[in-house]
């Protein structure tokens, strides 16, 4: 082989390695561990109907967000005459329909802003893991990605006035899932091939609470399993055993609907109501093997979200609120830089794809703001229709869910020249 041709064959090589670093997968609501981050460069700022790869009808309506594995996209919608979930497996190249499967409910009443499909799957190599509940069950259903079904669980009652929305995420060979509720309250580890409980850790009951954990690693080695709740504030727990490893519990007098992010090595949470009172605080992790309990670190009242969760990016946090107004932190002592009115109303979250902040309004309109120091608005795109939803990225491409359709958007790349 000459010697020019080879060096060829390594670039293009290295060039579809680049690729596939790219196709990361988006394994549950928010991405990898809840921080909404994606290293995609292929995501316009700005676009149009033209720039979509393609727009697919749902069946129903939901609020849940789509998950990605490999060349399939999972998510689930409703039907509401006669009442049904509904989990669909589409193809990523083109949104065809590669499975579709149908479960009866009763409607029960809800928030109006919520709807019966808003928690989100989680996907491993092997298994969908698809949850919902209805005042007489709490539902977790395993498929593999062809869609047969490999286990089901009743979890027993969910009572809750606004109705259902925690999301699963798998740790190991383990799917996690809260069960914060107003009646009997726990949290769930499940074996993922067999759907066995490994464990279960009794809660308080208080108000029922939304927030999907992420997993804390600190410094000194160990896996944490970091949950929010009014009742507890926030937890962490041994993965391996459920044990509470430690718990700040006046973190919140309100309900915690948006789900925790580690920044600066903070754990990162909010509360609040539809009447208002929310604020934001950052919290210093426990340490078991040191006895050192965990500590305020500091807290935000002026326009925290709510219902979004934050993105850590660097040494910044930024925070969207419910009202459509956007700060930017020193993560690691709650600073202001800046806050400015992005406007809208939001109930889905902002995600960060190569330091560009995208958050999707009630309306549908994607507001694209850059992630530094300085506030700049960058694109706003009208899908023109609602969404409540977050969107996910994987294999360079962005996924958005609004009430009835879903958008493929990015992912293009220059052809690579052998001239």
């Amino acid at each position: 082989m000459k010697a020019p041709y080879f060096r060829l064959l390594l670039c293009v090589i290295a060039f579809h390695c680049t690729i596939s670093f790219h196709a990361q997968e988006w394994t549950r609501f928010r991405g990898p561990n809840g921080s909404g981050l994606s290293d995609a460069n292929t995501v316009p700022s700005k676009w149009t109907e033209a720039d979509f790869n393609w727009k697919v009808e749902l069946p129903g309506t939901g609020h849940s967000s789509p998950v990605i594995w490999g060349d399939r996209i999972f998510l689930t919608t409703t039907l509401e005459n006669p009442a049904k979930i509904v989990v669909l497996c589409l193809r990523v190249g083109d949104g065809t329909l590669i499975w579709r499967h149908e479960f009866e409910f009763a409607l029960f009443d809800k928030h109006q802003f919520n709807s019966f499909t808003s928690a989100t799957p989680a996907v491993d190599a092997e298994y969908l893991y698809v949850p919902w509940s209805t005042p007489d069950r709490y539902t977790l259903r395993a498929f593999d990605h062809d869609g047969n079904t490999v286990w089901d669980r009743d979890l027993g009652p969910f009572k809750s006035q606004h109705g259902c929305g925690t999301s699963p995420v798998v740790v190991g060979d383990k799917v996690i899932l809260g069960n914060d509720q107003l009646g009997q309250s726990c949290l769930f580890a499940f074996n993922r091939s067999t759907g066995d409980i490994v464990w279960k850790t009794e809660r308080r009951s208080k108000v029922t609470a939304y927030s999907t954990p992420c997993v804390y690693t600190p410094d000194n080695g160990g896996v944490q399993l970091i949950f929010n709740s009014q009742a507890h504030g926030i937890s962490a727990l041994d993965p391996d055993t459920g044990r509470v490893l430690w718990e700040y519990a006046d973190a919140f007098d309100k309900r915690s609907v948006s789900s925790p992010v580690i920044a600066s090595g903070l754990i990162i949470g909010s509360c609040g109501s539809g009447g208002g009172g929310n604020y934001l605080v950052a919290v210093r992790p426990g340490d078991p093997q040191k006895h050192l309990q965990p500590q305020l670190a500091y807290q935000v009242k002026r326009s925290a979200p709510y219902v979004p969760c934050s993105v850590a990016l660097d040494n910044m946090l930024f925070l969207w609120s419910d009202a459509g107004v956007v700060t930017c932190l020193k993560s690691l002592t709650g600073e202001v830089k800046w806050q400015e009115r992005a406007g809208g109303t939001f109930f889905g979250s902002p995600v960060c794809v190569d330091k560009r902040l995208f958050c999707v309004s009630a309306t549908g309109e994607v507001v694209v703001i850059e992630a530094s120091d300085q506030f700049k608005v960058l694109a706003r795109n009208d899908l023109g229709e609602p969404s409540h939803a977050t969107p996910a990225i994987s294999g360079g491409r962005m996924y958005v869910r609004t009430l009835s359709h879903l958008f493929s958007i990015g992912g293009r790349r220059k052809e690579l020249s052998l001239n």
